[in-house]
């Protein structure tokens, strides 16, 4: 280790200064001392601090394009099939308290910043749902509605912050009660329809993954523990992605049934115009034959 040190320092203490000022700003002056400047690995908490604001930062990141393609699965199918409205209501609005929670607290944006990118996804979604079930008037509606809880919950002459925190305690609620309507209507359906793999794999990480930054970084237990219920549930649904992998929607395998006589009765086999021709008896007509 002392070599690998001795290798490293001349780099790290000659870093230049917006990539040492980028460092400090993340990690801290206390951190970055350690982990750069001395190398030492076996600092555990500036090492666990580093590992979540780096996975922190990789989720806000990476929530920026999470759910693109469920809104592109949408728009070509035109179809809302799948995907339940009500899961996507409770999740956009446990979303909204909870980033309105989050940075009237000021807690550190790379354990809440992934809040934001879903939320604005989440309000294309919901309006693309509507839309395609033949509910476009009610897509306007949903947006007045949210704009007006925004402007509510982000400003403190309105809202307390003992009030908000007892919404965010029912956004933890809604959050988990969120994906319950998703979960059964891939089970009533009997497919996933629209749902997108990539969205629910990656809800699935990114929920453990906020687990271990909350545990880390942030010193509230509502938060924690909505974290925890979400991934049992987004659990639930990824298993549900793999066992309906290949597996036709309820309405598609209708449809398939209600095909299948139509087309027989319609084109019978040529076996069976065969069978039909030869089991017809002749009839005896006339005949033009003189009779001797």
């Amino acid at each position: 280790m002392d070599a690998v040190r001795t290798a490293l320092q001349p780099i790290t203490h000659n870093l230049p200064a917006p990539i040492r000022d980028l460092g400090v700003s993340i990690i801290g002056e206390k951190c970055y001392k350690s982990l750069l400047l001395d190398i030492d690995v076996e600092d555990t908490e500036c090492l666990k601090y580093a590992i979540s604001k780096g996975l922190g930062i990789g989720i806000v990141g990476a929530s920026a394009i999470v759910k693109v393609p469920q809104i592109v699965k949408l728009v070509k199918s035109k179809s809302a099939s799948g995907v339940s409205f009500l899961a996507y209501l409770l999740e956009t609005s446990s979303y909204l308290i909870s980033l309105a929670y989050n940075v009237r607290n000021g807690f550190p944006f790379s354990t809440y910043g992934e809040t934001a990118m879903v939320l604005a996804q989440n309000v294309l979604i919901t309006v693309l749902v509507l839309h395609y079930s033949g509910k476009a008037s009610m897509a306007g509606l949903f947006v007045a509605a949210l704009a007006a809880s925004a402007v509510t919950l982000f400003n403190e002459q309105t809202l307390g912050m003992k009030e908000l925190g007892w919404l965010q305690v029912g956004a933890g609620g809604m959050s988990v009660a969120s994906k319950i309507p998703q979960i059964a209507a891939i089970w009533s359906q009997g497919g996933t329809g629209q749902l997108s793999a990539f969205t629910v794999f990656n809800y699935l990480l990114g929920s453990l993954t906020r687990i271990f930054t909350t545990i880390q970084e942030v010193d509230d237990k509502v938060i924690l523990y909505s974290f925890v219920a979400g991934f049992a549930l987004n659990l639930v649904l990824a298993l549900q992605m793999v066992y309906y992998w290949n597996a036709p929607s309820a309405k598609v395998q209708g449809k398939r049934k209600e095909a299948l006589p139509a087309n027989s009765a319609v084109a019978p086999s040529y076996a069976e115009v065969v069978a039909t021709s030869t089991a017809r008896p002749r009839s005896k007509g006339p005949t033009t034959r003189r009779r001797g």
